[in-house]
């Protein structure tokens, strides 16, 4: 006889939701899965965004997060705190997704009591122990803590047979394009076009006029830990460089809210008529912004993965990436983070057509959007006894 499985859901910043949101609405529609959710709230008005658009209500908010707080606090934290929810709840598999401090914490604790983890986005590798710092160390001792893994690409399946991981290994796709899909579905449906269109009127009178002319808007994201410092002005003067050069064009910075970014975004890029700098965009306003945009420019992990499923360029400020599907793939080119080989980057995507219209039309790596139905599926063959 089989009992419901109790499936507790971990997390705790805005991508890590993001990507559980179309797998939690399947997993739920199973009559013999109980699903429960407990959030770090690592990242907590980012985090809330996404949890209120995917109308999302966790059964268990830590709300760990401080300001200045840093990683042992938060580690600690968050251990000590999931205790109390793992004991209480005693379910079946505990479910993580990514790489963040509340993954490797979760899958800990879960390891301590002897719950089986489940690791959503399993075996993506920069093999770079710095870079990303510190998710790369946290996906990796997050993969050999757990038991379940579910792969989004062949390349990260890999990643895992060479570290010896090989039972339990499933070939998925990944559920952010599951959740793009969705977001996109929801704004068509529920959102208002013209309150969006208004907000970012807000910022640059005339917006609706270039947003009809998707070659004049570029979305950057900026906010990895390790281009902290010199290198992260370098990437905000290669963005003024280029905002100078294209004044036709507006470039728009939704600015994240650590200080690292925010003061140098602020002192470098501030005063220009075609830059405009926005506070954190709520998840349905930056899936608006990104399917009206020429191309992207990031560090950001999930819209490297996004942005080719709408048909845009992405360019990563970053030296390496886990998420060299992309780059082999076409959809994507590393520039990493000095100022002339990111101006340079821009520059060709601008003047190039031909190099615009293949990174444009290349095949997504990441998915077809069916990765939810495929990851409930093989839960189904997962046996509790009673």
């Amino acid at each position: 006889m089989l009992k419901p499985k109790k499936m507790l859901f971990i997390f705790g910043t805005r991508p890590e939701a993001i990507k559980f949101a179309p797998l939690i609405r399947k997993c739920r529609a199973v009559q013999d899965f109980d699903v429960r959710i407990a959030v770090t709230a690592q990242h907590r008005e980012m985090l809330d965004q996404v949890l209120s658009f995917f109308q999302i209500r966790p059964d268990h908010d830590l709300d760990l997060m401080k300001p200045g707080q840093d990683l042992f606090a938060l580690t600690a934290g968050a251990l000590t705190g999931l205790k109390k929810v793992l004991i209480q709840e005693k379910p079946d598999l505990t479910f993580v997704q990514g790489d963040t401090t509340t993954v490797f914490s979760a899958a800990l604790a879960s390891f301590y009591l002897k719950i089986p983890v489940a690791h959503l986005e399993a075996g993506l590798r920069s093999h770079q122990p710095y870079s990303p710092f510190p998710e790369e160390l946290n996906r990796r001792l997050t993969g050999h803590l757990s038991t379940y893994h579910f792969a989004p690409t062949e390349g990260a399946r890999l990643n895992l047979e060479r570290e010896g991981i090989i039972d339990n290994v499933h070939l998925t796709g990944n559920t952010v394009i599951d959740a793009l899909l969705l977001a996109l579905e929801i704004l068509e449906k529920t959102q208002d076009q013209a309150a969006i269109l208004k907000y970012y009127e807000s910022f640059y009178p005339g917006f609706g006029r270039l947003a009809a002319d998707k070659s004049r808007i570029v979305l950057i994201t900026g906010h990895r830990r390790e281009s902290f410092g010199d290198p992260f002005e370098s990437i905000c003067r290669a963005i003024r460089r280029a905002a100078e050069k294209y004044r036709q064009a507006l470039f728009v910075y939704p600015v994240h809210l650590n200080p690292n970014v925010q003061k140098p975004v602020r002192q470098i890029l501030s005063g220009l008529p075609n830059l405009i700098l926005t506070p954190p965009l709520e998840y349905p306003k930056l899936v608006w912004l990104m399917k009206k945009s020429y191309f992207v420019l990031t560090d950001s992990g999930g819209i490297q993965e996004e942005a080719p499923a709408l048909g845009k360029p992405v360019l990563v400020m970053r030296d390496v990436t886990e998420r060299m599907e992309g780059v082999e793939a076409g959809t994507a080119c590393l520039v990493g983070t000095t100022e002339q080989k990111i101006y340079d980057g821009i520059c060709c995507l601008f003047d190039d057509s031909a190099t615009y219209d293949k990174m444009s039309k290349a095949v997504n790596p990441y998915g077809d959007g069916h990765a939810s139905e495929k990851i409930v599926e093989i839960l189904k063959g997962i046996r509790t006894d009673a």
